[in-house]
């Protein structure tokens, strides 16, 4: 390459000269410029990285905390066996019915939607009753260890003006059963 350049003739070798110092500027601007931000980006993407561990790791260390919290809000409320569970719910609604005066026109089937802590019951009945007995049946039905809301009340005058029609969606929350860890150790 030295004998190349030396067999030039100074204004080629001002052009070469030229040439590279443009091809040198052209290739920085492509390749290099564009990456001068690059080290801000990095280092706000090392410190976001930083701080997403130092939030998981606060959330690990306190995760015992949040066990015993879970274990001691499951020993809570009234255990009832699943099988049990939906005559349970039918056997509260009927003896709250009968002990307010609610008369229960029509159930539906029962219908059984499940999460990571409760198993939820819920029946639709239609009841037939003045309005004193019906918050009577509502308030002592929500009232005590039961769990049983209402999610849905639909009322409507019957014939005789005194009394109320009513389709009502009742849910009872029941505690789901704690799922059994295996302790056998392997060999």
């Amino acid at each position: 390459m030295k004998k190349y350049f030396e067999q030039l003739r100074p204004l080629e070798r001002r052009l070469l000269v030229g040439v590279l110092v443009v091809l040198f500027l052209v290739l920085n601007l492509v390749f290099v410029w564009p990456h001068f931000g690059d080290w801000d980006m990095y280092s706000r993407r090392s410190l976001a990285a930083e701080n997403k561990l130092k939030l998981y790791q606060t959330a690990i260390n306190i995760s015992s905390s949040y066990t015993k919290l879970v274990k001691n809000m499951e020993n809570q409320g009234e255990s009832v066996a699943p099988e049990d569970q939906a005559s349970d719910f039918l056997r509260l609604i009927n003896a709250q019915s009968a002990q307010s005066g609610v008369g229960i026109v029509t159930t539906s089937r029962q219908i059984t939607h499940t999460n990571q802590f409760f198993v939820e019951q819920i029946e639709n009945i239609t009841v037939s009753s003045t309005d004193d007995q019906l918050v009577d049946f509502l308030y002592k039905l929500g009232s005590g260890g039961s769990m049983i809301r209402v999610r849905d009340l639909e009322l409507q005058l019957a014939n005789p003006p005194q009394k109320l029609n009513g389709n009502i969606k009742l849910v009872a929350s029941y505690q789901k059963a704690a799922p059994k860890t295996s302790t056998a150790k392997s060999k």
